[in-house]
Formats: C-alpha cells, structure tokens, sequence
C-alpha cells in the first residue's frame, strides 16, 4: 500500500535577502556584488533583447537527449526551436522513472503526459508533428528546410540522405543551411553509429566506464554516470560546433555546412591527462574510486551525516587540513604531519600513503556532519563542501538566491520546478520562457505560418497520417 508524504510548496525557507546575503562585508564588497547582481538578475530577463531571436532551428532528433539538449540551449538563447516530432510523439515523451506515471505531467488541454526529462529539454519549444519515413512528410521536411537556419538530426547513417532530405540535398534548397548530425560513435568510420548505440553505449566505448567507480580492491566494477552524460557533453559540441558555423557563415561564406558531433568524440576530449599519461609508458588509468590519483587529499569520503568533498591540492592547503583535525583530535594531526613520508605532495601519492592519510581524516571527519567539518575546514581556508541530497540544493541559499533553480508557472502544465537557464549576461542573457508543449501542439500555427497550409491542408495530412 503507497504512503502519500506531504510536500511543501518550493521554496520551503524563504529566499534570503541582499541585506542578510552580505551582512558584514564592507561597502565596497557590497557596492560590487550588487552592480553585478544589478546587471544578471534574471528576475531582469524579460526586459532584455535575446541574442539568437533571428535564428531558427529545426530539431528532428528522437529517442537520444542529445539532440534535444542541443536545441535547447538555442532555446533559451532565443532562437525559435522547432521540435520536429513524429505522429504520436518522441518516444522519449514517455520515459518516467520506475514507469510511474505519477512522475508524469499532464497538460490542461490535451490531458497528455510526458515525462520530466523529456519536458525539461523541450523548454521554449514548438512541437510540429511529421512522418518522414512517408514520402509527403519528407517533401514538407524540405519546405521546412528553406526557412530554417539550422537542422539537427540523429537518424542512422545516412538515413536522411538516402531519403533525398539530408545535408547535400537540402543545401541546395538552402544554401545558408547549417546541418548537424549528433549521436554517439559517429555516421562514419568502422563503428559508426547504428540503432541502439545511446548514451550508455557511448560512455562506456570512449574509456569514460573503465575510469568510474570503485577499484578492484574495494570491491568496486566500472560504472557508468547516473545522469546521460554523454548527450549532455556531446550535445554542447554540437551547439559549439552550430554556433561557430553560424558565426562562420555570417563573417565569411555567406554560406551553411555540415557539423557532426557525437558523445564519445565529447568525453574522450574531456579526459583530460589520461591520454598524455598512456603516451609516455602505456599505462592505463585504474578506477580509484572518490580518490584522486594526482591529489591526496582531494576525495569525496564518509562523516557523520553522508559525505564530504575536502580539496588539499597543495602544502599550504594539506597542514591547513591537519591544523583543522588537530583543534579536534590533536594525536591524529602529529600522527600525519610527523611522518615523513608525507611531507611532499608527489611523496603522498603512493596508493597506501593515501590510504593512511584517509583513514587517519576518516577517523576526525566520523565524529562530525557534514556542516560542522565544512565550517570547521573553511574557517582554516580549505576547500570542502558536503555531498547534497537534491532537496539541500533546493534550499540551498546560494543557489535559490542567484535564481538557478526556478518555478515555471506554465500555461499549460501549471507550476514546475527545474533548472534554469545556465547563461547568464549583462545584454543577452537565457531564459526559459515556457516548459514545453504537447506533441503536435504547433502543427496549426508552424505550418500554416511558414507553408502557408490552409484548414484543407492539414486536414487531409493528418488523415493520411502525415502530421
């Protein structure tokens, strides 16, 4: 039998004010941090220009977040997204932890859920629907096409292009065209991309899993990132890559190009010394769990509460930790900073000296939660920080006053808490103007706005099930 827990309205705790924010800093602290607060408060958004509101984007993407995230950052941005959907919607509209529908959001006027992950990439967004595996779908595609800036698409390889619909056959409808293809190994090459190659698969080809968890010794496998890591990192690639095109075309060519970008391409250029380190000698890194291989002490470990991130990356910050346990535990300080072993940041590394330099902080940090080490550690000028569950970081202070999560009071799906648009600028900075739209939503006003379809029109496409 499911229990129902009360939930309290978002915020819980009020939102500080600038006046307890920096009470005790001197005017000219102040006078500062409120010129900039001043400048990207996005409570001020609304009454800025948007930097890509001449710029149109048709995301054909399915099934992968990196498409959808891709576009979404045009979104915010300001340019006019439209989600090319086919009839009955991206499959990932249905997607819902655990397949509880309870976690789903419903619309006021079609009564159609859609999960929170899908919602939250279709922020800003139109919805078209279209059938591109029929032929009057994929001439409509092309229509399109020669309004739009950009296209993304992650089909197989070569899928569009075999339908007359891909990159050299839309270019010459639409010379100024910018067309990306994102996905996770890539549409050529020996292990180009094929149907079920998603984030996962992508994470775990590029070297990322290998890298991840806990090591052999502890106990631990590889494992994956939690969240779709890859669509994320190779997604922004794909809106680096569009932007730079766009930028391209504008100042130089007068003309579009083809961009490709993929997850593994993303997360292989993200990690970082590994490949200059298997150059020298052909040494692969081993998983090392919450430690660090190049840093003792820099590790996420266990306190009373849950768990804490503490940073020592230099001498100076290393007897600062140990000056910290000392107050507390004066026999586990002089039983660290005696040994002289451990003097030298490069003579701490070693796997047991880092084990008796972790146990030994273990043995301080047990007797203390998470906010008691923390101020006890920054009180010395230690980086170090608590691992959060989700509902602390939305009561977290810091972030709920410089607006990174928000309630979204939409039209149609009422209040939703996500968040925000990570860009923030003093002229043109993101926003997040709608939560999404029901699948087919604009069919009426893209189509017959751009096409010029009448009533008829798209009467007769639907009945053929084009749209």
């Amino acid at each position: 039998m499911s229990k129902s827990y009360p939930v309290l309205p978002w915020p819980a705790v009020p939102t500080p004010t600038p006046d307890e924010v920096y009470k005790g800093e001197s005017d000219a602290a102040k006078e500062y941090a409120l010129w900039l607060e001043a400048n990207l408060r996005q409570s001020e958004n609304f009454k800025k220009p948007e930097a890509l509101n001449n710029i149109r984007v048709l995301d054909c993407s399915s099934m992968m977040i990196i498409g959808h995230w891709c576009s979404s950052l045009f979104s915010e941005l300001g340019a006019e997204v439209i989600m090319v959907e086919p009839p009955g919607g991206d499959p990932l509209r249905k997607l819902t932890p655990w397949g509880r529908k309870d976690y789903m959001f419903k619309d006021t006027e079609t009564g159609e859920a859609v999960g929170a992950r899908f919602l939250a990439e279709a922020r800003s967004k139109q919805s078209v629907t279209l059938d591109l595996t029929k032929p009057e779908g994929r001439e409509i595609l092309k229509k399109l096409a020669m309004h739009a800036d950009v296209l993304i698409e992650n089909a197989p390889p070569g899928q569009f292009d075999e339908w007359g619909i891909g990159y050299r056959q839309l270019s010459q409808l639409n010379p100024r065209l910018i067309y990306c293809w994102v996905g996770q190994l890539g549409q050529w090459g020996p292990l180009k991309d094929k149907p079920g190659n998603l984030d996962p698969t992508a994470q775990a080809s590029c070297g990322f899993v290998h890298g991840t968890g806990a090591p052999v010794a502890f106990g631990g496998t590889p494992t994956r990132s939690g969240w779709w890591m890859c669509d994320q990192v190779g997604g922004t690639g794909g809106a680096v890559g569009i932007v730079t095109a766009l930028y391209y075309r504008e100042r130089v060519s007068g003309r579009g190009q083809f961009v490709e970008a993929t997850g593994a391409a993303g997360v292989i250029r993200i990690l970082d010394y590994n490949w200059g380190w298997y150059g020298v000698d052909g040494s692969i890194r081993p998983r090392y769990g919450n430690w660090d291989l190049a840093i003792n002490i820099y590790a996420v470990n266990p306190c009373k509460d849950g768990q804490i991130m503490v940073g020592g990356g230099h001498d100076r910050l290393w007897f600062r930790i140990w000056r910290t346990v000392g107050k507390d535990r004066a026999e586990l300080e002089q039983h660290i900073v005696e040994d002289p072993a451990l003097k030298v940041v490069t003579d701490r590394l070693p796997h047991f000296r880092q084990v008796e330099t972790y146990t030994t902080l273990c043995e301080w940090m047990k007797d203390n939660t998470r906010t008691d080490a923390e101020n006890k550690l920054q009180a010395e000028e230690v980086a170090s920080g608590g691992v959060s569950f989700f509902d602390e970081v939305c009561e977290f202070p810091h972030y709920k006053y410089r607006g990174h999560l928000e309630i979204i009071d939409d039209v149609l799906y009422g209040k939703v808490l996500l968040g925000a648009s990570a860009f923030l600028g003093q002229k043109t900075p993101g926003r997040v103007k709608w939560i999404g739209r029901p699948t087919g939503y604009d069919n009426e006003d893209v189509y017959r706005r751009l096409l010029g379809f009448t009533r008829a029109d798209m009467d007769g496409l639907k009945k053929k099930g084009v749209i």
